[in-house]
Protein backbone atom coordinates (compact mmCIF):
# COMPACT_ATOMS: atom_id res chain seq x y z
CA UNK A 1 0.00 0.00 0.00
CA UNK A 2 1.25 3.44 -0.83
CA UNK A 3 0.42 6.63 0.97
CA UNK A 4 1.58 10.02 -0.21
CA UNK A 5 0.77 12.60 2.40
CA UNK A 6 1.43 16.21 1.55
CA UNK A 7 2.45 18.38 4.47
CA UNK A 8 -0.26 20.84 5.40
CA UNK A 9 0.60 23.77 7.63
CA UNK A 10 -2.51 25.15 9.25
CA UNK A 11 -2.35 28.93 9.35
CA UNK A 12 -4.26 29.98 12.45
CA UNK A 13 -5.18 33.35 11.06
CA UNK A 14 -7.74 35.82 12.37
CA UNK A 15 -9.21 37.98 9.64
CA UNK A 16 -12.58 39.43 8.80
CA UNK A 17 -14.71 37.43 6.38
CA UNK A 18 -16.87 39.88 4.46
CA UNK A 19 -18.90 39.03 1.40
CA UNK A 20 -17.48 40.65 -1.71
CA UNK A 21 -14.06 42.25 -2.06
CA UNK A 22 -13.82 45.18 0.33
CA UNK A 23 -10.91 47.30 1.54
CA UNK A 24 -10.14 49.05 4.78
CA UNK A 25 -7.14 50.98 6.03
CA UNK A 26 -4.84 50.59 9.03
CA UNK A 27 -1.16 51.20 9.80
CA UNK A 28 -0.25 48.42 7.35
CA UNK A 29 -1.95 50.27 4.50
CA UNK A 30 -4.90 48.81 2.62
CA UNK A 31 -6.35 45.66 4.19
CA UNK A 32 -8.08 43.32 1.75
CA UNK A 33 -11.31 41.75 3.00
CA UNK A 34 -11.28 38.94 2.09
CA UNK A 35 -7.54 38.46 1.49
CA UNK A 36 -6.38 38.03 -2.10
CA UNK A 37 -4.67 34.74 -2.93
CA UNK A 38 -3.41 32.59 -5.79
CA UNK A 39 -2.74 28.85 -5.96
CA UNK A 40 -0.49 27.01 -8.39
CA UNK A 41 1.58 23.83 -8.73
CA UNK A 42 5.37 23.88 -8.59
CA UNK A 43 8.11 21.41 -7.70
CA UNK A 44 5.54 18.65 -7.35
CA UNK A 45 3.57 20.51 -4.71
CA UNK A 46 0.66 22.90 -4.34
CA UNK A 47 1.71 26.48 -3.62
CA UNK A 48 -0.35 29.33 -2.23
CA UNK A 49 0.32 33.05 -1.80
CA UNK A 50 -2.11 35.20 0.18
CA UNK A 51 -1.89 38.99 0.48
CA UNK A 52 -3.60 40.57 3.50
CA UNK A 53 -2.48 44.18 3.22
CA UNK A 54 -0.28 46.52 1.20
CA UNK A 55 0.74 50.17 1.02
CA UNK A 56 0.06 50.53 -2.69
CA UNK A 57 -2.72 51.37 -5.10
CA UNK A 58 -1.62 48.49 -7.35
CA UNK A 59 -4.13 45.72 -7.93
CA UNK A 60 -3.10 42.81 -5.63
CA UNK A 61 -4.26 40.31 -8.24
CA UNK A 62 -1.82 41.83 -10.74
CA UNK A 63 0.96 41.64 -8.15
CA UNK A 64 0.22 37.94 -7.73
CA UNK A 65 0.29 37.40 -11.49
CA UNK A 66 3.70 39.06 -11.66
CA UNK A 67 5.11 36.98 -8.82
CA UNK A 68 3.79 33.79 -10.44
CA UNK A 69 5.86 34.61 -13.52
CA UNK A 70 8.94 35.00 -11.32
CA UNK A 71 8.29 31.63 -9.67
CA UNK A 72 7.80 29.91 -13.02
CA UNK A 73 11.05 31.40 -14.33
CA UNK A 74 12.95 30.11 -11.31
CA UNK A 75 11.40 26.65 -11.57
CA UNK A 76 12.44 26.53 -15.23
CA UNK A 77 16.04 27.02 -14.10
CA UNK A 78 16.10 24.89 -10.94
CA UNK A 79 13.91 21.86 -11.69
CA UNK A 80 15.70 18.67 -12.69
CA UNK A 81 12.70 17.39 -14.63
CA UNK A 82 12.27 20.37 -16.96
CA UNK A 83 14.16 19.84 -20.21
CA UNK A 84 17.07 22.26 -20.69
CA UNK A 85 16.80 23.69 -17.19
CA UNK A 86 20.16 24.48 -15.61
CA UNK A 87 19.92 21.40 -13.40
CA UNK A 88 18.83 19.19 -16.29
CA UNK A 89 21.82 20.32 -18.35
CA UNK A 90 24.21 19.70 -15.44
CA UNK A 91 22.83 16.20 -14.96
CA UNK A 92 23.16 15.36 -18.67
CA UNK A 93 26.75 16.60 -18.82
CA UNK A 94 29.60 14.10 -18.59
CA UNK A 95 32.29 16.38 -17.25
CA UNK A 96 32.13 19.30 -19.64
CA UNK A 97 31.59 22.78 -18.20
CA UNK A 98 27.99 23.99 -17.94
CA UNK A 99 27.13 27.68 -17.72
CA UNK A 100 24.22 28.35 -15.37
CA UNK A 101 22.17 31.31 -14.19
CA UNK A 102 23.07 33.45 -11.20
CA UNK A 103 20.22 31.87 -9.24
CA UNK A 104 21.36 28.30 -9.91
CA UNK A 105 24.95 29.16 -9.01
CA UNK A 106 23.81 30.83 -5.80
CA UNK A 107 21.74 27.82 -4.81
CA UNK A 108 24.49 25.29 -5.53
CA UNK A 109 26.91 27.34 -3.43
CA UNK A 110 24.34 27.51 -0.62
CA UNK A 111 23.87 23.73 -0.89
CA UNK A 112 27.62 23.25 -0.55
CA UNK A 113 27.58 25.43 2.57
CA UNK A 114 24.92 23.33 4.28
CA UNK A 115 26.51 20.08 3.17
CA UNK A 116 29.71 21.16 4.93
CA UNK A 117 27.89 22.46 8.03
CA UNK A 118 25.95 19.20 8.37
CA UNK A 119 28.94 16.99 7.52
CA UNK A 120 27.13 15.56 4.53
CA UNK A 121 23.68 15.08 6.06
CA UNK A 122 22.33 17.49 3.43
CA UNK A 123 23.48 16.57 -0.07
CA UNK A 124 21.94 17.56 -3.41
CA UNK A 125 23.83 14.77 -5.23
CA UNK A 126 21.44 12.07 -3.97
CA UNK A 127 19.31 12.54 -7.11
CA UNK A 128 20.00 9.03 -8.54
CA UNK A 129 19.10 7.48 -5.19
CA UNK A 130 15.82 9.41 -5.05
CA UNK A 131 15.03 8.15 -8.53
CA UNK A 132 15.71 4.50 -7.74
CA UNK A 133 13.56 4.71 -4.61
CA UNK A 134 10.88 6.24 -6.84
CA UNK A 135 8.48 7.52 -4.19
CA UNK A 136 6.35 9.02 -6.98
CA UNK A 137 5.50 5.57 -8.33
CA UNK A 138 2.03 4.17 -7.78
CA UNK A 139 3.44 0.91 -6.36
CA UNK A 140 7.07 1.51 -5.34
CA UNK A 141 9.35 -1.20 -3.98
CA UNK A 142 12.66 -0.83 -2.13
CA UNK A 143 15.75 -1.05 -4.36
CA UNK A 144 18.30 -3.79 -3.69
CA UNK A 145 21.40 -3.17 -1.60
CA UNK A 146 23.50 -3.72 -4.73
CA UNK A 147 21.62 -0.96 -6.57
CA UNK A 148 22.03 1.41 -3.64
CA UNK A 149 25.73 0.68 -3.17
CA UNK A 150 26.42 1.23 -6.87
CA UNK A 151 24.69 4.62 -6.82
CA UNK A 152 26.43 5.69 -3.61
CA UNK A 153 29.73 5.81 -5.52
CA UNK A 154 28.46 8.92 -7.36
CA UNK A 155 27.10 10.70 -4.27
CA UNK A 156 29.11 13.53 -2.73
CA UNK A 157 29.37 17.30 -3.05
CA UNK A 158 33.08 16.97 -3.84
CA UNK A 159 32.01 15.74 -7.28
CA UNK A 160 30.51 19.18 -8.02
CA UNK A 161 32.85 22.07 -8.80
CA UNK A 162 31.55 25.60 -9.25
CA UNK A 163 33.53 28.63 -10.35
CA UNK A 164 31.38 31.71 -10.78
CA UNK A 165 28.55 30.54 -13.03
CA UNK A 166 30.44 27.53 -14.39
CA UNK A 167 29.59 24.07 -13.05
CA UNK A 168 31.61 20.92 -13.77
CA UNK A 169 31.29 17.37 -12.49
CA UNK A 170 34.33 15.26 -11.67
CA UNK A 171 32.18 12.13 -11.71
CA UNK A 172 30.10 11.81 -14.90
CA UNK A 173 27.46 9.73 -13.07
CA UNK A 174 26.79 12.38 -10.42
CA UNK A 175 23.44 14.15 -10.66
CA UNK A 176 21.91 16.87 -8.52
CA UNK A 177 18.40 17.56 -7.25
CA UNK A 178 17.71 20.97 -5.71
CA UNK A 179 14.25 19.93 -4.50
CA UNK A 180 15.40 19.97 -0.88
CA UNK A 181 16.27 23.67 -0.98
CA UNK A 182 14.74 25.23 -4.11
CA UNK A 183 11.23 25.69 -2.71
CA UNK A 184 12.65 27.67 0.17
CA UNK A 185 14.79 29.71 -2.20
CA UNK A 186 11.84 30.53 -4.46
CA UNK A 187 9.73 31.41 -1.41
CA UNK A 188 12.46 33.84 -0.34
CA UNK A 189 12.51 35.44 -3.80
CA UNK A 190 8.72 35.67 -3.71
CA UNK A 191 8.85 37.49 -0.37
CA UNK A 192 11.53 39.88 -1.67
CA UNK A 193 9.38 40.76 -4.67
CA UNK A 194 6.20 41.25 -2.66
CA UNK A 195 8.02 43.57 -0.27
CA UNK A 196 9.36 45.53 -3.25
CA UNK A 197 5.72 46.05 -4.27
CA UNK A 198 4.95 47.40 -0.77
CA UNK A 199 3.04 44.36 0.44
CA UNK A 200 2.97 44.64 4.24
CA UNK A 201 1.19 41.45 5.28
CA UNK A 202 1.24 38.15 3.40
CA UNK A 203 1.54 34.41 3.85
CA UNK A 204 3.51 32.30 1.37
CA UNK A 205 3.11 28.51 1.53
CA UNK A 206 5.18 26.48 -0.92
CA UNK A 207 4.30 22.93 0.01
CA UNK A 208 4.97 23.50 3.68
CA UNK A 209 7.75 26.04 3.25
CA UNK A 210 5.99 28.94 4.93
CA UNK A 211 7.19 32.54 4.75
CA UNK A 212 5.42 35.39 6.51
CA UNK A 213 5.60 39.03 5.49
CA UNK A 214 4.93 41.31 8.41
CA UNK A 215 2.25 40.30 10.86
CA UNK A 216 -1.49 39.71 10.58
CA UNK A 217 -3.60 42.79 9.81
CA UNK A 218 -4.35 43.12 13.54
CA UNK A 219 -0.56 43.40 14.13
CA UNK A 220 -0.26 40.07 15.95
CA UNK A 221 2.15 37.38 14.68
CA UNK A 222 0.99 34.67 12.31
CA UNK A 223 0.41 31.35 14.07
CA UNK A 224 1.55 28.41 11.95
CA UNK A 225 0.37 24.96 12.97
CA UNK A 226 2.85 22.07 13.11
CA UNK A 227 1.19 18.87 11.97
CA UNK A 228 1.04 15.85 14.23
CA UNK A 229 2.90 13.11 12.31
CA UNK A 230 0.65 10.49 10.69
CA UNK A 231 -2.54 12.12 11.98
CA UNK A 232 -5.32 11.31 9.52
CA UNK A 233 -7.14 14.63 9.81
CA UNK A 234 -4.27 17.13 9.53
CA UNK A 235 -4.31 17.43 13.30
CA UNK A 236 -1.74 19.86 14.68
CA UNK A 237 0.24 19.25 17.85
CA UNK A 238 1.15 22.89 18.34
CA UNK A 239 1.96 26.15 16.63
CA UNK A 240 4.85 28.53 16.13
CA UNK A 241 4.66 32.30 15.86
CA UNK A 242 6.12 34.15 12.89
CA UNK A 243 6.53 37.77 11.89
CA UNK A 244 8.76 38.40 8.86
CA UNK A 245 10.08 34.86 9.19
CA UNK A 246 9.93 31.35 7.83
CA UNK A 247 8.78 27.96 9.09
CA UNK A 248 9.85 24.74 7.32
CA UNK A 249 9.18 21.12 8.29
CA UNK A 250 10.68 17.85 7.08
CA UNK A 251 8.82 14.73 8.19
CA UNK A 252 8.51 11.03 7.49
CA UNK A 253 4.74 11.32 7.11
CA UNK A 254 4.94 13.70 4.15
CA UNK A 255 5.75 10.99 1.62
CA UNK A 256 6.24 7.29 2.24
CA UNK A 257 5.18 3.84 1.12
CA UNK A 258 4.64 0.53 2.88
CA UNK A 259 6.16 -2.72 1.65
CA UNK A 260 5.90 -6.06 3.44
CA UNK A 261 4.65 -4.29 6.55
CA UNK A 262 7.50 -1.77 6.74
CA UNK A 263 7.31 1.98 6.11
CA UNK A 264 9.88 3.62 3.83
CA UNK A 265 9.93 7.42 3.92
CA UNK A 266 11.44 9.86 1.44
CA UNK A 267 14.16 11.51 3.54
CA UNK A 268 17.28 9.63 2.48
CA UNK A 269 20.54 9.48 4.40
CA UNK A 270 23.28 10.35 1.87
CA UNK A 271 25.70 8.03 3.67
CA UNK A 272 23.53 4.89 3.50
CA UNK A 273 21.33 5.64 0.50
CA UNK A 274 18.33 4.51 2.54
CA UNK A 275 15.56 6.31 4.46
CA UNK A 276 17.12 8.01 7.46
CA UNK A 277 16.83 6.01 10.66
CA UNK A 278 17.45 8.90 13.04
CA UNK A 279 14.68 8.26 15.56
CA UNK A 280 12.72 11.32 14.45
CA UNK A 281 9.31 11.81 12.84
CA UNK A 282 9.71 15.47 11.96
CA UNK A 283 11.89 18.55 12.31
CA UNK A 284 10.52 22.08 12.09
CA UNK A 285 12.92 24.97 11.61
CA UNK A 286 12.17 28.60 12.49
CA UNK A 287 14.33 31.25 10.83
CA UNK A 288 14.47 34.26 8.56
CA UNK A 289 15.46 32.68 5.22
CA UNK A 290 13.41 29.79 3.87
CA UNK A 291 16.24 28.33 1.78
CA UNK A 292 18.36 28.03 4.92
CA UNK A 293 15.49 26.50 6.88
CA UNK A 294 14.73 24.12 4.00
CA UNK A 295 18.25 22.69 3.99
CA UNK A 296 18.48 22.64 7.78
CA UNK A 297 15.19 20.79 8.27
CA UNK A 298 16.47 17.93 6.11
CA UNK A 299 19.98 18.00 7.57
CA UNK A 300 18.76 17.97 11.17
CA UNK A 301 16.33 15.15 10.46
CA UNK A 302 19.15 13.00 9.09
CA UNK A 303 21.51 13.98 11.93
CA UNK A 304 18.99 13.03 14.61
CA UNK A 305 17.96 14.80 17.80
CA UNK A 306 21.30 15.37 19.56
CA UNK A 307 23.44 16.33 16.57
CA UNK A 308 20.56 18.24 14.99
CA UNK A 309 20.05 20.30 18.15
CA UNK A 310 23.79 20.90 18.32
CA UNK A 311 23.84 22.19 14.74
CA UNK A 312 20.90 24.55 15.26
CA UNK A 313 22.28 25.92 18.51
CA UNK A 314 25.53 26.77 16.71
CA UNK A 315 23.66 29.08 14.30
CA UNK A 316 22.30 32.55 15.01
CA UNK A 317 18.61 33.27 14.44
CA UNK A 318 17.62 29.61 13.98
CA UNK A 319 15.29 27.60 16.22
CA UNK A 320 13.95 24.07 15.96
CA UNK A 321 11.12 21.74 16.97
CA UNK A 322 11.92 18.00 16.96
CA UNK A 323 9.28 15.28 17.20
CA UNK A 324 10.71 11.86 18.06
CA UNK A 325 9.36 8.43 17.15
CA UNK A 326 7.89 8.32 20.67
CA UNK A 327 6.05 11.58 19.90
CA UNK A 328 8.15 13.50 22.39
CA UNK A 329 8.50 17.17 21.39
CA UNK A 330 11.88 18.79 21.98
CA UNK A 331 12.55 22.44 21.17
CA UNK A 332 15.55 24.72 21.17
CA UNK A 333 15.77 27.37 23.87
CA UNK A 334 14.15 30.28 22.04
CA UNK A 335 11.63 28.42 19.89
CA UNK A 336 8.18 30.02 19.74
CA UNK A 337 6.48 26.60 19.66
CA UNK A 338 3.41 26.23 21.87
CA UNK A 339 1.51 22.99 22.38
CA UNK A 340 -2.18 23.07 21.50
Amino acid sequence: MKKTLTLIFTALLCFFIISGCQKSDNTNGTVYNPPVSSTSFMFDTVTNITIYSAKTEDNPEEILKDVTKICNDLENKLSKTIEESDVNRINKSKGEAVEVSDETAELINLSKKYSELSKGAFDITIAPLSEVWNFQNENPTPPSDDEINTLLTSVGMDFINIDGNTVTKTNPDTEIDLGGIAKGYIADKTAEYLKSRNVTSALINFGGNVVTIGSKPDNTPFKIGVQKPFAETNEVCGAVSSKDGTIVTSGTYQRYFEYNGEKYHHILDPKTGKPSNSGLLSVTIEGTKSADADALSTACFVLGLDKGMELIESLDGIEGVFITEDYDIVTTKNSTFEKL
